[in-house]
């Protein structure tokens, strides 16, 4: 399966269901590139009992995860196929409680330049309280 198959041919489209084919750490998460066009990215995540700490609330090693995933999402849109990006730093704000089922996160490139980008980020629940936000920095790989 190549790149070009990931992106089921709708690369700037809006859906319910994932706009490329997670791998790895991602499948194992479970999130889902939902929408994703020039300088924006939507990844969306079911929640379940293991994206829980021991206190049972949402972890927030995976409000980091979801904040660094659309962050860099957002960069990495091109119309002749995906770039690749690596995180250099990023910051996390945690701000409320997810009470809802699903969490959403906003990824919008704030600036870009030759080889860097900058994202910010915002988390809200499916009841559309603000759960978390977050700021990255990234840099485009060589190959992309």
């Amino acid at each position: 399966m190549t790149k070009d198959d990931d992106l089921q041919g709708n690369k700037a489209a809006e859906s319910e269901e994932t706009l490329e084919v997670m791998r790895g750490f991602g499948a194992h998460v479970g999130y889902r590139l939902t929408a994703w066009r020039d300088g924006f990215a939507e990844v969306t995540l079911d929640l379940n009992e293991t994206h829980t700490n021991r206190s049972g609330l949402v972890h927030g090693g995976l409000l980091s995860t979801l904040i660094d995933v659309a962050g860099g999402y957002a960069g990495t849109y091109s119309a002749d196929g995906p770039r690749m990006a690596v995180t250099l730093s990023m910051n996390v704000h945690f701000v409320g409680r997810a009470q809802g089922k699903q969490l959403v996160a906003i990824g919008r490139v704030r600036t870009e330049g030759k080889t860097i980008y900058f994202s910010s980020v915002e988390i809200r629940d499916d009841q559309s309280h603000l759960v978390a936000t977050g700021e990255g920095v990234y840099k485009y790989r060589r190959s992309s």
